[in-house]
């Protein structure tokens, strides 16, 4: 596992009977989270503390309850990073914070081209959601083409790059259809030197069929790898589907890439540490196959 451990602005101070309590900057918050199966006593005071808690609804979906006047948004820091974030309506925040160890790895990677081969490293961002990897990835000098098939967060997305000063940045923000922008880049022969893909676990077609990521994961990689080089360096996988363990997507990755590129695979856990256990919440899975940076 590898957690993200560096967060001042955010943390899980307790977890237990399906809940998590977290510090959102000034802003507490209880969320629900399947994985949560433990009935650990709730001691902290803060539980009686929180400014929103969102429940969920036999029925399926839920609501926000609101105990203390927050803000619409907020924003929040990671380093040099500045993200907006605020209470969506399906219990999300707008930010993945278990994802800073991903961010860090590519700033890594971005950082390595520039200063052994002098020049811009590009990289690709599918599913791309609020632009946390995005804007990740200008600080660190890349040009970035930024795809999600909402408008509305790919807005949230160029807020974030306005508050991390990368607003002006080598930046393409598209809203399109993941797998049909990059067949398009196929047919236009474009290549890229890191791809990162967060997609959801369920998810609609143009069309408006649904489909599940175990059936087009396969397919996904397999597509990408036509958008890459044998001098590309890495492609990022995300998944927080409980189907799909990091070991899946390892062999995926390791069967399409490194049959065709070389380079090396490898997969974990994601974490974030929990204040008053000590213990670590896992927090979904990253497969990544790298050509030659390895961290």
């Amino acid at each position: 596992m590898k957690i993200a451990d560096n967060w001042k602005d955010f943390e899980i101070i307790d977890c237990s009977d399906g809940e998590k309590l977290e510090r959102w900057g000034n802003v507490l918050l209880i969320r629900p989270d399947p994985q949560i199966i433990w009935h650990t006593p709730k001691t902290d005071y803060l539980w009686k503390k929180a400014d929103a808690r969102y429940i969920r609804s036999s029925t399926g979906g839920g609501h926000w309850e609101f105990y203390n006047k927050i803000p619409e948004k907020w924003t929040i820091s990671y380093g040099r990073l500045k993200f907006n974030v605020k209470n969506m309506g399906f219990k999300h925040t707008g930010l993945f914070p278990e994802q800073a160890v991903n961010w860090e790895l590519c700033e890594k990677i971005i950082k390595n081209t520039l200063e052994t081969e002098n020049r811009q490293p590009k990289v690709l961002n599918l599913f791309a959601y609020t632009g946390a990897a995005t804007v990740s990835a200008l600080k660190a000098g890349a040009a970035v083409t930024h795809v999600d098939a909402s408008k509305g967060m790919t807005s949230w997305a160029k807020e974030n790059a306005l508050s991390s000063g990368v607003s002006g940045g080598q930046v393409r923000w598209l809203v399109d259809d993941c797998l049909k922008f990059v067949e398009r880049e196929i047919r236009r022969n474009n290549k890229y030197d890191i791809i990162i893909m967060d997609p959801p676990s369920y998810g609609r077609g143009p069309g408006g069929e649904v489909w599940k990521l175990e059936d087009k994961i396969y397919e996904l990689v397999f597509e990408c790898s036509k958008l890459l080089t044998e001098n590309s360096k890495a492609l990022l996988l995300n998944s927080y589907t409980t189907g799909l363990s990091p070991s899946v997507m390892e062999y995926i990755l390791s069967f399409v890439l490194e049959k065709k590129f070389g380079g090396n695979t490898r997969s974990y856990e994601l974490g974030l540490p929990v204040k008053d256990s000590g213990l670590f919440l896992p927090c979904g899975s990253t497969a990544v196959w790298t050509k030659s940076f390895i961290t």
